[in-house]
């Protein structure tokens, strides 16, 4: 079984590098459907392996200087708290219940479905928020990056998923002027922290299986870095077709 672990972990993280999206939406789903771990260990192992293979993608945005600190500190300022209020809730209400455990493959499969929504329309979010500047936030852009900090640190303690595709979508939205290569270290900085701490929460709850990270962690570096490296080489279009295909038959099969 470790060896198809390490291979499991080598397919997810071939694909993140390809794509740079689809770590948490396709492990977290391939652990609880396919290996029948429960939905608690899932969560909790993936936002370990999360947190591992996210710091190494923030040192190299540090050092591109890709990353905007002010709006990391927003973000967090509303996901850290949100993530031990999660964590909380969940040790009261028992994460390994067999009740707890279906409500959160629910959440898996519903923030699968916002990872899908965030793949297809992100551009045309984008372009709609250029073609109507009058709707972007000024004054009250700090608050709300806070809100969706929260929201998404609530969101990734109980499902893992959320802070990619969907941490980037809104950044997006509400720093449309910032480039590509920012929202995605922005992204990938202010997500260390909170998957560090959602991990952490989730250790307290006994809900980390840690050898299966590690064989976790064998296969997936490798295959981050050969995903990264022929990037260039495969139309992104497809790449992003295929992944919200696949995730949309993921969160179906969660649903039923």
């Amino acid at each position: 079984m470790s060896i198809t672990f390490v291979v499991s972990g080598f397919a997810v993280g071939l694909l993140v590098g390809l794509t740079g999206v689809g770590g948490g939406s396709l492990m977290t789903p391939l652990l609880t459907l396919l290996f029948g771990v429960n939905p608690s260990v899932a969560v909790g192992t993936d936002l370990a392996f999360a947190s591992i293979t996210k710091s190494a993608g923030t040192i190299t945005h540090r050092v591109r200087g890709t990353v905007q600190w002010h709006i990391v500190g927003r973000l967090c300022m509303g996901a850290l708290p949100a993530a031990v209020l999660a964590a909380v809730g969940l040790h009261r209400f028992g994460p390994l219940d067999a009740r707890i455990g279906e409500i959160i493959r629910y959440s898996i499969a519903g923030s699968v479905l916002l990872t899908v929504i965030a793949i297809l329309f992100r551009g045309r979010m984008l372009a709609w928020i250029h073609r109507h500047p009058e709707r972007q936030l000024q004054g009250r852009l700090a608050a709300a990056t806070i809100a969706a900090g929260a929201a998404l640190g609530a969101l990734v303690t109980v499902s893992s998923i959320g802070a990619g595709a969907i941490g980037a979508t809104l950044l997006v939205m509400l720093y449309p002027s910032l480039e590509p290569a920012e929202v995605a270290g922005t992204d990938i900085a202010y997500a260390v922290p909170l998957t560090a701490i959602a991990a952490v929460g989730h250790w307290w709850l006994g809900s980390i299986d840690w050898s299966l990270l590690t064989t976790l962690l064998i296969g997936s570096v490798p295959g981050i870095i050969l995903g990264s490296w022929a990037a260039r080489a495969v139309p992104e279009r497809f790449l992003r077709g295929l992944l919200a295909v696949t995730l949309a038959s993921v969160a179906v099969k969660l649903l039923h």
